[in-house]
């Protein structure tokens, strides 16, 4: 008899628990896919969705932010402080790639196999044949 209660109590306290850690941080619903976009446009779609744009890493330094490209995003909720009437905040957080040009010998900047440094070399080749 003693061991069911043991194993009674031992599930019902390991539920509790699974309970106060799920009530924590919970994502968020679907926000606009920003991924590839400038900054500045990414940030204004992400609050026309009702959302907040958090920066969490930045990349380079040859840019300012409205011009980086976003190079990943993540959604979340944050719950309000505990004992107080606030609600929750929907966020996206983004990171930033602010390399201005393909990356080279001597500066950084995008790796040749990305779509953004293709782009940059078939512009700087159009260029060149025109010129």
């Amino acid at each position: 008899m003693r061991c069911r209660s043991l194993g009674t109590a031992l599930v019902v306290a390991a539920s509790s628990a699974m309970v106060l850690l799920s009530s924590g941080i919970a994502q968020a619903g679907s926000s606009p896919n920003v991924v590839g976009q400038k900054y500045s446009d990414a940030s204004s779609a992400i609050s026309g969705a009702g959302m907040t744009a958090v920066v969490s890493t930045v990349v380079g330094d040859q840019k300012s932010w409205p011009d980086c490209l976003v190079a990943d995003q993540v959604a979340r909720t944050v719950a309000p402080p505990e004992n107080s009437s606030g609600s929750a905040t929907n966020e996206v957080l983004v990171s930033l790639n602010c390399d201005a040009a393909a990356a080279s010998a001597k500066s950084p900047g995008y790796s040749a196999a990305s779509p953004e440094a293709k782009a940059i070399a078939a512009a700087a080749k159009a260029a060149n044949s025109s010129g």
